[in-house]
């Protein structure tokens, strides 16, 4: 891993870039918002998806997402590379990866959830990827794309320079199913954002990002994917975020003391926590239990960072991971977070 990752050129309006599923095939079982979000990457965007023969698929072996990924990387025409979706076993790709071959042809990647695993690769690897914007979901949201999630990931495809985060009036986390036509016609219903809250907020931190899906992370520690050699992310700001499969506060907890005991979070001088993704459908939490299940979680995460990295700086609820509207994180990129003026910028 590299102290300075490199930003890959950008994609202009007009370019090719590939559209892949390195973990789960859902295009082809859930057309409507993948057709969708292509159509708006075309119409909103400029730019001309080019699928590979896993994108459309369930069932594909490691190998065989692997293979598009190399096929993408290493395509001169290729752009930008952007995840249809997530999954759950991207982590069985990585050793399938050619690293000297992505390390020659770095490309900006879009994704985040299980594409955690290969943003963290490429960090590895000294390449900036960025988490957030998937094709069916921040691109294929029913209605129209939330604005606040258009306006970043316009700002990290096609520009270089510092962009500032501001957090949400409004949220939304209740999803409709896919297969039914009528979910694609209205705009999601939001709730009401009480904004960011902000923990030890007396200091100015800047650093490269590092971090990604909570759940994502715990089984790349336990499969022994993200060991650095001592202090190698000393500096960096920390995000994390958690999925629709809600892990309950106690789990969040384990899984932060795990980071603690391996010395981890005590390397970040600043955590920045999405917020929790508090509805799925299997657990169709009402307003109170909602706000129940995120207060938990925060709790939960306090008492990790009490106990391992008790001068850490935090801001919780930001917009990023599974909430609406969502904010590109840059993995590897420059993050600024100023606790007196309760700002956060990020370099695209």
């Amino acid at each position: 891993m590299t102290d300075h990752p490199r930003h890959p050129a950008k994609p202009r309006p007009g370019d090719r870039v590939a559209v892949l599923s390195p973990s789960s095939g859902l295009p082809g079982i859930f057309p409507l918002p993948y057709e969708l979000g292509l159509r708006r990457l075309r119409e909103h965007f400029g730019l001309e998806a080019v699928e590979y023969p896993t994108t459309r698929k369930m069932g594909t072996t490691p190998e065989e997402r692997a293979a598009d990924l190399h096929a993408a990387f290493a395509d001169p025409g290729i752009r930008a590379v952007i995840a249809s979706i997530g999954g759950d076993d991207q982590i069985t790709v990585l050793p399938h990866l050619d690293p000297d071959l992505l390390r020659a042809h770095p490309k900006p990647f879009f994704g985040y959830s299980d594409n955690t695993n290969l943003l963290l690769f490429l960090r590895n690897l000294g390449i900036v990827g960025y988490h957030g914007g998937s094709v069916m979901v921040e691109l294929g949201r029913p209605g129209a794309m939330h604005p606040a999630t258009a306006a970043s990931l316009r700002a990290a495809l096609f520009t270089s320079g510092e962009y500032e985060l501001t957090p949400s009036d409004a949220y939304g986390d209740v999803n409709a199913p896919w297969e039914d036509p009528r979910t694609l016609t209205s705009e999601p219903a939001m709730e009401p954002s009480d904004g960011w809250s902000w923990h030890r907020a007396d200091r100015v931190v800047e650093g490269n990002g590092w971090g990604g899906n909570l759940e994502v992370l715990s089984w790349l520690l336990m499969a022994d994917r993200l060991v650095q050699p001592p202090g190698a992310y000393t500096g960096d700001v920390l995000f994390l975020e958690t999925s629709e499969d809600m892990p309950r506060a106690e789990e969040v907890y384990r899984i932060l003391r795990s980071m603690g005991e391996r010395g981890l979070l005590r390397q970040f001088p600043a955590l920045l926590m999405g917020r929790a993704k508090s509805w799925s459908f299997e657990n169709r939490f009402d307003a109170r239990a909602k706000a129940d299940f995120r207060r938990l979680q925060r709790e939960a995460v306090l008492r990790a960072l009490e106990q391992y990295a008790p001068d850490t700086m935090a801001v919780f609820d930001v917009d990023l991971g599974h909430t609406d509207p969502q904010l590109v994180i840059p993995i590897g990129g420059r993050i600024r977070v100023d606790g007196p003026a309760r700002r956060i910028l990020v370099t695209y």
